[in-house]
């Protein structure tokens, strides 16, 4: 290698170096002297030096670190510009308005009601819904809003998929066009909040077998009686979806409740572990007089609400990814920071064998999610399909943030690090839409081909 070439070589590198430093550096010694002394250089004296420069002198706190990011295997590629400019609209607004203000909401179990009008401006509710003001996107880009809104906070991304799947989901597949009219245009842009009551204080997974809560038909209305739990949202809701078990037919069916209707009470529940920002109520009706008018006119069965439910899952297991994506980052980033014994702790092999396992069940959970969205786009997806992302994505989340606040230590348990927020909202999404059990024995029916259910 000629002088020249080796000193091209080395100004090329040198591109990297601080030019004021660089300047200050001439003040104090000769720079023709020193580019003479790299022209004498042999092969391997000249690649020492070249790699001393790229490491910029080894001096602490210059390493150039990879980005904070748990999209390891860049499914962001896979969306439009247009889609992926939403997502990062999306981000942003979590980054900027929520992050800030999560871990206070959550640890005081107060829902941010002043978020609302700037989660408005998004325009991501009833996302692929056709008409009535909703943007007709697709179900990979539903999945990807969920994950991005659980991966700074789970509560609201959990506000968000009560409002925009369940409720204004069950008016969308079982209601008339004249209730559609009414709610989803005004719901779509939170104008109008729902809520969605199935489950009950003794009915959870056996709501299929029978619901506790009754309907009756007397002339031209219906008498509710009964209750129900864990119902998000429903302590503000504008319109409440209450499933109830008709005493004629034995049938479920489905009705509109609105806010302030004689008869119906919502009581907030107090002292959850998680999810402490999502206002959940236990739901009371005593002789709840609603008109046919507000009952969801194409709800015979259950079977409508299962598909009510089916076309929601996915958007849970989307919200585990997110779930999970935001206490991998935040390790990430912690172990990059936090020095033990001279040196970040992300260098040493136990805590980054702990990150390798994390980054691949996220990326396992994401890849799995973006083609059960596709599916749902192709309209193939099936109930197994859904529970088979539901029950592995809400499993390998626990995984995820048990790590991330293992790698954490003492930290991982403050609320200022966030990971104790997600590793305590991981266990209400291992418990919503479905338990890992039901979810299983759905899954192996459909393999086996032998039904399980009792």
């Amino acid at each position: 290698m000629s002088i020249f070439s080796k000193i091209k070589q080395t100004l090329h590198l040198m591109k990297e170096i601080d030019l004021d430093a660089l300047g200050k550096l001439s003040q104090k010694v000769d720079l023709s002297e020193i580019m003479k002394t790299v022209g004498e250089l042999d092969d391997r004296q000249l690649a020492g030096l070249m790699k001393m420069l790229k490491h910029k002198g080894g001096k602490k706190g210059q390493h150039k670190l990879p980005p904070i990011d748990g999209d390891f295997y860049d499914m962001a590629l896979k969306l439009t510009p247009e889609q992926r400019e939403l997502q990062i609209k999306v981000r942003n607004f979590m980054e900027d308005e929520i992050k800030p203000i999560a871990n206070e909401y959550w640890n005081k179990a107060e829902f941010p009601f002043q978020i609302i009008p700037k989660m408005a401006e998004l325009n991501i509710c009833g996302l692929t819904y056709k008409g009535y003001g909703t943007p007709d996107e697709t179900y990979v880009m539903e999945g990807i809003i969920a994950m991005e809104l659980a991966r700074v906070d789970v509560s609201i991304s959990t506000f968000f998929g009560v409002h925009s799947g369940l409720a204004m989901g069950s008016i969308y597949i079982c209601g008339s066009e004249e209730q559609k009219q009414e709610w989803l245009p005004k719901m779509a842009k939170i104008e109008l909040i729902g809520a969605f009551g199935l489950t009950e204080p003794e009915v959870g997974s056996a709501v299929a077998g029978g619901l506790g809560t009754t309907c009756r038909q007397e002339g031209d209305e219906w008498v509710l009686n009964g209750q129900k739990k864990w119902i998000g949202n429903a302590t503000f809701a504008d319109v409440t979806i209450i499933w109830a078990r008709d005493e004629a037919s034995d049938q479920v069916k489905g009705f509109l409740v609105r806010k302030g209707n004689p008869g119906f009470q919502a009581e907030k529940i107090e002292n959850k572990m998680a999810l402490r920002t999502v206002q959940n109520a236990l739901i009371t009706m005593t002789d709840c007089r609603i008109p046919e008018s507000d009952r969801l006119q194409k709800c015979d069965s259950f079977k409508d609400t299962a598909k009510v439910l089916q076309m929601t899952r996915a958007g849970v297991a989307w919200q585990a990814v997110g779930c999970a994506r935001g206490a991998y980052e935040a390790a990430l980033k912690y172990t990059k920071k936090r020095e033990q014994f001279g040196k970040p702790i992300a260098s040493y092999q136990l805590v980054q064998n702990h990150l390798v396992e994390m980054v691949s069940n996220l990326t396992a959970m994401q890849t799995l999610c973006f083609r059960l969205s596709e599916l749902q786009d192709e309209g193939l997806l099936t109930d197994e399909h859904a529970s088979l992302a539901k029950v592995f994505c809400s499993m390998r989340t626990r995984d995820v943030v048990s790590q991330a606040r293992e790698v954490m230590g003492g930290n991982g348990i403050l609320l200022e690090y966030d990971v104790a927020r997600f590793v305590a909202d991981a266990e209400a999404i291992y418990s919503y839409e479905g338990t890992k059990e039901i979810n299983s024995l759905i899954v192996g029916r459909a393999i086996t081909g032998y039904s399980a259910f009792v």
